[in-house]
């Protein structure tokens, strides 16, 4: 294996994509090299990570840094604030591959920012394309930046359409665990514990994610990330469960064959093909033995137990301004029902109301959209607070 040392900056390397990346990028020293590492409040175990990896650049949330400052007690790393010095980060001379492991919103500008400066960005976030994907997949066109998606199910098509033309492409199937809830009834959601909601079958994920993914909204939030990585129309892509999470996602060409992408549920797969494509590196992992795997099975979506996957389908539709809405809806939804405001089965409710009021605006900028974001939060907020 010949490489030439690249330097990686991380956002989000508390998290557990972050955390997996790191475990990638420790078994090629020669060949990488942390030059950055940001969390928002773990500023503990960023000290560790950071004694670990020495990077020249750390940042944190700003109520934390004396703290940080004071555990490190090193004049070589540059502490900055995760609240204004991401984007500063991102389009650092020195920083070769932006791998973005933090979640949210917030990771829309240091996204643009890298897409912009032409780094080559390995995103495990879906929220920045969700919200602004066309401006991102505009800036990357023309700077010549390059993404590879850290997510199992986007790294999948974008694998199974190497070496072929999108022009052949009929479909993208796109597969889903079933989240949590998969085999629950529907009317038993509510009495479930937020700890059971949390109970993910195959991921260890955060917990708005989690939540997500028991909604089936993160399978709508994955179609318009498809969308806009793939420059694909909608109709274009199906969600099928497929509970063994092995097959990670599939297409179809118009000849009729079908590529997919297999292997084992562990992320540090895609993460480190994001970070070596093109070349496919030993990954330390066991293989698939297809002689133990039993059957592998796949279902359509039910909309109607789950709304929240044909209310992204809706959205997607009609883009504009609605991707953005649908997100900060849901975000202020889940938060709410993590904190016991709301019941689950009103994460779908409050989310629908703010959608369907919006009026869709469809050119976009960078302050429009944030200040839609801003506007319909507000009104999620709104919501949340007069149910009882």
């Amino acid at each position: 294996m010949t490489c030439r040392k690249k330097k990686v900056l991380i956002l989000g390397s508390t998290g557990s994509i972050g955390i997996n990346t790191l475990r990638v990028l420790s078994r090629f020293p020669d060949c990488f090299e942390v030059v950055g590492l940001t969390a928002h409040h773990n500023w503990r175990l960023l000290a560790e990570q950071a004694k670990l990896f020495r990077p020249k650049y750390v940042a944190i949330g700003q109520k934390h840094i004396l703290a940080l400052k004071l555990v490190l007690n090193s004049p070589r790393i540059k502490i900055l604030a995760v609240e204004r010095d991401l984007a500063f980060l991102t389009v650092l001379p020195d920083v070769d591959i932006v791998v973005i492991a933090m979640s949210g919103r917030l990771a829309l500008e240091p996204f643009l920012c890298a897409a912009q400066a032409g780094k080559h960005i390995a995103p495990a976030n879906k929220e920045a394309l969700v919200i602004a994907g066309e401006m991102i997949m505009a800036a990357t066109a023309k700077s010549g930046a390059r993404i590879i998606p850290v997510d199992s199910e986007q790294s999948a098509i974008f694998q199974c359409l190497q070496g072929n033309h999108i022009k052949d492409l009929k479909k993208i199937y796109l597969t889903a665990s079933g989240g949590a809830l998969y085999n629950t009834p529907r009317q038993n959601f509510d009495a479930l514990t937020i700890a059971d909601i949390l109970n993910h079958p195959r991921w260890k994920m955060g917990k708005k994610i989690t939540v997500d993914s028991a909604t089936l909204m993160n399978k709508g939030f994955e179609v318009l990330e498809a969308q806009r990585l793939f420059a694909v129309d909608v109709n274009k892509v199906d969600v099928v469960i497929h509970p063994q999470a092995i097959v990670h996602s599939m297409v179809s060409f118009k000849d009729g064959s079908v590529l997919a992408q297999l292997g084992m549920t562990d992320m540090r797969l895609p993460i480190q093909y994001a970070l070596t494509y093109p070349q496919r590196w030993d990954s330390g992992l066991p293989a698939l033995d297809f002689t133990k795997l039993g059957q592998l099975t796949f279902a359509k979506p039910d909309l109607r137990k789950f709304p929240c996957l044909g209310l992204a389908l809706q959205v997607a539709r009609v883009g504009g301004t609605l991707p953005t809405v649908l997100n900060a809806a849901d975000e202020e939804a889940v938060q709410a029902f993590l904190a016991g405001q709301i019941r689950f089965s009103q994460i779908f409710k409050v989310v629908d109301k703010v959608v369907q009021t919006h009026k869709v605006q469809k050119r976009l900028t960078l302050k429009m959209v944030q200040d839609v974001d801003a506007q319909e939060r507000l009104k999620a907020k709104a919501l949340i607070a007069k149910i009882k």
